[in-house]
């Protein structure tokens, strides 16, 4: 076994001892044997083989009885065993290699192809044609894309193949009937394709063969470059001189040079390779870079800072990923210059619209008619793009992370752009524009807190331009808002006015100004046609209504808050409708594409709500609103009719549990201080709402606590009072007074206005300082009525949703039943439910005399809320 596997290294004696074998087997069974596996032997070891002078001698006495035949048998096999160290035989069979160019090798495949269309055409097999010449066409579109010129041979196979199809329609009855269906059809489509082929390229095949080959020739030759002025494009030396042109060498040879006279050839180029395949992005960006450098007039910067703009925003093709931050950075300062070049010099404008002009020209205000060279570009779709970007790099970055800050510093400057820019359409006076850049703008300030807004002003005021309105030291943010918001109104453009409404509302609940936001989103009667808008606006509007409801329950106003913030939560998915979470519903699967433009529409977490904190006024709103109503009822079909399902929920399942553990959660807490509310333990449902950590993230946290303990007082009175009212003739106001800590004018105000509303009945005897309790026994007549009574007002209630429903009014964005309207037609309904209460009298008048109740639908809450104050 060792004869075969016998490398270059192996020792003498192995070698001398395999010979010795070789020669003493018989002479007919091992002649061939003895023939063919020395000489093996031979070419294996042929490279660094240490064997002795005898071995080779009688290697050589072998081959020398060889025949012919197996020596040139051996010699094919020792081709592919050559080593390096025979020169003879590397000389003989050496084999000489072409190195072709790609383009070369392009054109040999298109000639290729050619050939084997010629081969078809002989036979009329138009099917092999069609195919064929399909391949030709994507050959000669892979090679435009490369930025080469069309070759002549494509010209003259298109003029043959014209002329053919020319002949062969001529033939076409008598063809027909000798062809079968596929190449009948085949011949049809090459029509078809040749005509419209031969259409795109009408210029070169009316030229002349000859002179269009010559063109095509020196078009494809390198030009000769001087050898002193070449040098790399990425990397330019420092020693060279400021006025020295610089020149760098492009695809197959192509000299650029980058002068101020041909800046505009040169940006053509870019241009004509921008959104091509295998363009490369930034080398464009490097190249143009070098033209802005050493353009001179305004025109030129003001061509080169458009191309260059656009050429970083097409640097990053995918819409899923966000722009690197080096090159939004550099495209802010670009944006930045070009607005300083177009308001220093007013006789250039930069518009969207334009006529036609000669873009390998210089142009100059003295050509043109009006003065004023118009150049074709848009500065408000590049402020657009920043702003998105940069929203979208927010997106991506983990927000936890020392990233997302550094990140974020940087929006004072982009804020700094949308002001000049502002700043840019005012001198212009140009409309449009500018009302999408003060929504931009307004967009940055709406949500954020004074010492912010502070910030951004200030970096503002220090700069070169500003626009017309600049929040000084010591102004107020609402003037700013206001100011921006008035000029949006007087918009033609219908989304604009809505967004900016909806961010002058939520600017006045976050300054705590419940009743001014509250008064204009009604007037606004956003809530009747929101559902129409874009998504976008939605959000816009579900963070509008949720600060809507924080402002309230910062201010104290526990039911506004309450009505407010119900039919968020009802629809359980508050996340979702803050676009600050994308919510998976159990037998919801969603799309690879619908997922994608869910999380595109998240908002960057700086300017998230919290949800816990939002979670936690609705809930404690709700307490104080349920629980006295629970103590006030009697029934259990009275029961199931909550104001707040989700919280009657949670307090239902609490009720279930068998054994209650330490509040841990913001729930646990909320949900223990409701059964202590209902015990009339007071102090203790206090201590757990104040010991709730999030209440600390809320502005004036100590001043909302107090408000808390507050109206735990005395919603624990209205409860104690319902609870424990039948067991009583009279009851003394001063032992209400000190058991629930409160001044005595506040007891008999409580008392009072429960009296007024026939929550309770009884009368105050100020006197005696006592409420004396009148008990009303129902006869068994005046309990049906009442239930017949009930069953009429549920029944118009219905009639009233049909209705509404029928005329189309209702379909809101939370498809809420009520529909949300503050109309005229709302407040009646909401009076004739309050007069229906009162009439009705007993324990049902209780849940909301005069509009108390708050219903779903925030029109007509807070329609009955106006009335109740």
């Amino acid at each position: 076994m060792s004869r075969f596997f016998r490398q270059a290294g192996d020792s003498d004696s192995e070698s001398e001892s395999s010979e010795e074998e070789l020669m003493s087997s018989d002479d007919e069974t091992a002649a061939p044997k003895s023939e063919a596996k020395p000489a093996g032997s031979r070419f294996l070891r042929r490279a660094g083989d240490s064997s002795s002078e005898e071995e080779e001698s009688s290697e050589s006495e072998e081959e020398s009885e060889m025949s012919d035949a197996e020596e040139a048998k051996e010699k094919k096999k020792s081709r592919f065993l050559r080593t390096g160290s025979s020169d003879e035989e590397d000389s003989d069979e050496e084999v000489k290699r072409v190195v072709k160019s790609a383009r070369d090798k392009r054109l040999d495949e298109m000639e290729a192809t050619g050939k084997i269309m010629d081969n078809a055409l002989k036979i009329n097999d138009w099917v092999a044609i069609s195919n064929e010449f399909d391949k030709l066409v994507r050959m000669v579109q892979r090679q435009q894309n490369v930025a080469e010129p069309v070759p002549a041979f494509y010209i003259r196979t298109l003029a043959g193949l014209e002329s053919s199809l020319n002949t062969a329609v001529a033939k076409e009855k008598e063809a027909k009937k000798k062809m079968n269906a596929s190449n009948a059809r085949a011949l049809t489509a090459m029509k078809q394709k040749v005509k419209k082929i031969v259409k795109e390229h009408e210029k070169e095949i009316k030229q002349d063969p000859e002179a269009f080959e010559r063109e095509y020739t020196i078009s494809v030759q390198p030009e000769p470059v001087a050898p002193s002025k070449v040098k790399k494009a990425r990397k330019p030396s420092s020693e060279d001189e400021e006025g020295e042109d610089f020149t760098t060498v492009g695809k197959g040879g192509k000299a650029m040079s980058f002068t101020a006279d041909g800046i505009f050839k040169n940006l053509q180029l870019v241009q004509e390779a921008r959104g091509k395949k295998n363009t490369d992005r930034s080398e464009q960006i490097r190249i143009l870079e070098k033209l802005l450098e050493v353009s001179v007039t305004s025109y030129q910067r003001i061509r080169v800072l458009l191309a260059l703009v656009s050429s970083r925003f097409d640097y990053n093709s995918s819409i899923s990923t966000h722009m690197p931050i080096d090159l939004w950075l550099s495209a802010q300062r670009e944006v930045d210059q070009l607005i300083s070049i177009v308001i220093a010099e007013p006789a250039y404008a930069i518009q969207e619209i334009t006529e036609d002009y000669d873009e390998l020209a210089e142009r100059s205000p003295s050509q043109e008619k009006d003065g004023v060279v118009r150049i074709r570009g848009s500065v408000i779709s590049f402020v657009d793009r920043l702003d998105d970007e940069f929203t979208k790099s927010l997106q991506n970055i983990d927000p936890h992370g020392t990233e997302y800050v550094d990140r974020l510093k940087d929006e004072k400057g982009l804020y700094c752009t949308i002001c000049r820019a502002q700043a840019l359409y005012e001198k212009n006076k140009q409309e449009e524009p500018l009302g999408r850049v003060i929504m931009r703008r307004l967009e940055h300030i709406y949500s954020k807190p004074d010492p912010v807004v502070f910030a951004l002003e200030a970096a503002v005021a220090s700069s070169d331009i500003k626009p017309s309105v600049v929040l000084s030291a010591e102004g107020e943010t609402s003037t700013l808002i206001h100011s921006l918001c008035v000029f949006l109104y007087k918009s033609g453009n219908s989304l604009l006015r809505t967004r900016a409404m909806l961010c002058h509302v939520y600017h006045f609940a976050l300054h705590n100004d419940f009743h001014t936001a509250r008064d204009m989103l009604l007037m606004s009667h956003l809530q009747e046609s929101i559902y129409s808008a874009d998504v976008a606006t939605q959000i816009l509007y579900n963070r509008t209504v949720v600060q809507l409801g924080l402002s309230a329950f910062r201010c104290g106003l526990i039911k506004e808050s309450q009505a407010t913030l119900q039919d968020i939560f009802a629809t359980q998915r508050v996340k979702e409708l803050l676009a600050q979470g994308v919510h998976q519903q159990r037998y919801q699967v969603l799309t690879p594409e619908q997922e994608k433009a869910e999380r595109q529409r998240q908002l960057p977490f700086h300017m998230h709500i919290n949800t816990e904190l939002l979670e936690a006024a609705f809930l404690v709103s709700s307490m104080l609103v349920e629980i006295p109503l629970l103590a006030s009822i009697d029934s259990e079909e009275q029961k199931r009719k909550a104001i707040s399902k989700s919280f009657r929920r949670l307090l239902d399942f609490a009720d279930r549990q068998v054994f209650t553990g330490p509040p841990e959660s913001t729930r646990d807490h909320i949900m223990q201080a409701s059964k202590a509310l209902q015990n009339g333990e007071w102090e203790k449902c206090r201590d757990l709402i104040q010991s709730i950590k999030i209440w600390s993230l809320m502005p004036e946290c100590t001043s909302v606590k107090e408000m808390l303990a507050k109206r735990i007082q005395e919603e624990g009175l209205r409860t104690y009072l319902f609870t424990y009212a039948p067991h009583y003739s009279t009851l003394s106001l001063s032992l209400l007074s000190r058991t629930f800590s409160l001044p005595l004018r506040a007891v008999t105000s409580i008392v009072s206005k429960m009296i007024w509303n026939e929550e309770l009945s009884a009368s105050l005897d100020q006197s005696a300082g006592v409420i004396v309790f009148h008990r009303i026994e129902l006869s068994r007549a005046q309990q049906l009525a009442q239930t017949l009574a009930d069953k009429v007002a549920s029944m118009v209630e219905q009639n009233e949703k049909a209705l509404d429903l029928k005329l189309g009014v209702t379909a809101t964005w939370t498809d809420r039943a009520d529909g949300g309207k503050g109309d005229k037609r709302g407040e009646q309904t909401q009076e004739r439910r309050g007069r229906g209460e009162r009439n009705r009298g007993g324990v049902r008048g209780a849940r909301g005399g005069r509009g108390a109740r708050f219903s779903q639908g925030l029109g007509n809450q807070m329609a009955g809320t106006q009335r109740t104050r």
